[in-house]
């Protein structure tokens, strides 16, 4: 395989990773809904804007920055300030929600956002190996 096809690659694997946090965050945070009360009436949520609008970031602007040599150290930062972003904020929010029921081990990894920081660092490094495979490039 040549490296320009291991970087198209990584570079499909990073989009599809991130597309998948974008949809994870959309269904778990959705900042249009319907009312119940009122049919055909959308409440807009604005403090869940943010959960759907660092992960379109990651879909749309990093994935377009990776596909060029030149652009590819701005799209690693990027890409490495979204993962510790939203590792602090899952983080933060999940011993927000779990700390006052002192669940067992088990459930602090699986019922907490543990899995979607998991991910999320699955997309660095993802990330990563497609910068380096850049920057190997002469």
């Amino acid at each position: 395989m040549s490296p320009a096809d291991t970087r198209r690659a990584l570079l499909f694997a990073l989009f599809f990773v991130a597309l998948g946090g974008l949809l994870l965050h959309y269904r778990i945070h959705p900042f249009l809904l319907p009312d119940k009360d009122h049919p055909g009436v959308t409440i807009f949520r604005g403090s869940f804007v943010a959960a759907t609008l660092l992960p379109l970031i990651d879909v749309v602007v990093v994935t377009a920055l990776f596909a060029s040599r030149r652009t590819a150290p701005i799209a690693y930062l990027v890409n490495g300030i979204l993962v510790v972003y939203g590792t602090v904020l899952m983080g933060h929010f999940a011993i927000a929600a779990l700390a006052p029921k002192d669940p067992p081990l088990l459930d602090w990894v699986l019922k907490s956002t543990f899995p979607d920081i998991v991910i999320a660092w699955g997309d660095f490094f993802v990330g990563k190996a497609l910068y380096q495979s850049w920057m190997l490039e002469t």
